[in-house]
């Protein structure tokens, strides 16, 4: 009885197979009995040592260096760097047909129609609005986080609890007159005895939150955000130029500016400590010599 091609190749492929699977038993079993075996804890102690020896060859990474995606929410850098910025994103615009005429000094150019946008000029403009939250934050100024996306809302949540009494946050909409209408949405005894008007707001998507914007430019109040290819820069006073619908930009830019003002509001808590031991001193009977 003659079998078939492909059963014949089968049965010849499994022959070849058997034959040569003693050999490879005997071939392992003599690795195995050529191994040394650690017998006494002398051998154990010099096999720790020669480790150790050897650890010093290797990489450097582990669990707590090394990067993970949720870092850029509960562990952001203090300071941003270029390559972090182009691995999240930040420079991609919109549709070159939608570029705002104003936006252009902020182009790189255009890559397939879309908007390439020059993160060379976003850095130093981040690093500007970091030190003007620094700034804000060291002289007692109260900060505003507005973010008022799904995806922003965790961001501008941790931004503000990083600055403790003197951040705020607006996470899911953004009520018409809050700053212009006060005594209506807060109530008069609240006017009169709270500061309500913060000195400084953050906006992670500007263009969705346009009444924000033009009710802290009738207040005076300054503005920092992140503005995208297809909005104007000047709708703000401290304009980002990245890419506003990227969740891992905002948490680079929100990380950045809230340990900023985190910073501040250390600089501001020891110096309000300092006046305090000062005035406590100043108290004192003799202090004067007297």
């Amino acid at each position: 009885m003659s079998f078939r091609p492909w059963l014949a190749a089968v049965a010849s492929s499994s022959s070849r197979t058997v034959a040569r699977s003693p050999i490879k038993r005997s071939v392992r079993s003599l690795e195995t009995a050529s191994t040394p075996q650690l017998e006494t804890e002398d051998d154990w102690t010099d096999l720790q040592l020669r480790l150790k020896d050897l650890s010093k060859y290797g990489s450097t990474q582990s669990a707590k260096n090394t990067s993970k995606p949720r870092d850029g929410l509960h562990k952001p850098a203090a300071q941003a760097t270029l390559s972090a910025l182009l691995a999240s994103g930040a420079h991609f615009g919109h549709s070159a047909s939608r570029m705002n005429p104003n936006f252009v000094p902020y182009a790189y150019g255009t890559r397939a129609g879309i908007t390439v946008i020059d993160l060379d000029q976003t850095l130093p403009m981040l690093r500007r609005a970091a030190n003007l939250v620094r700034a804000i934050a060291s002289s007692g100024g109260q900060i505003l986080f507005i973010g008022t996306r799904p995806d922003l809302r965790p961001i501008v949540q941790k931004a503000a609890s990083r600055l403790g009494s003197q951040g705020f946050h607006v996470g899911d909409r953004w009520l018409p007159g809050t700053l212009t209408n006060k005594i209506p949405v807060f109530g008069l005894d609240v006017v009169k005895e709270t500061k309500v008007v913060p000195d400084l707001v953050i906006l992670l998507n500007p263009l969705s939150n346009m009444n924000a914007i033009r009710e802290c430019a009738i207040e005076h109040v300054p503005t920092i955000a992140i503005v995208d290819s297809n909005a104007d820069p000047r709708i703000v006073m401290y304009p980002i130029p990245a890419n506003d619908e990227n969740t891992r930009t905002a948490e680079i830019i929100g990380g950045v500016l809230s340990i900023a003002g985190r910073e501040g509001v250390a600089i501001y808590e020891t110096e309000m400590k300092r006046q305090e031991e000062l005035r406590e001193k100043r108290n004192k009977p003799n202090y004067y010599g007297s």
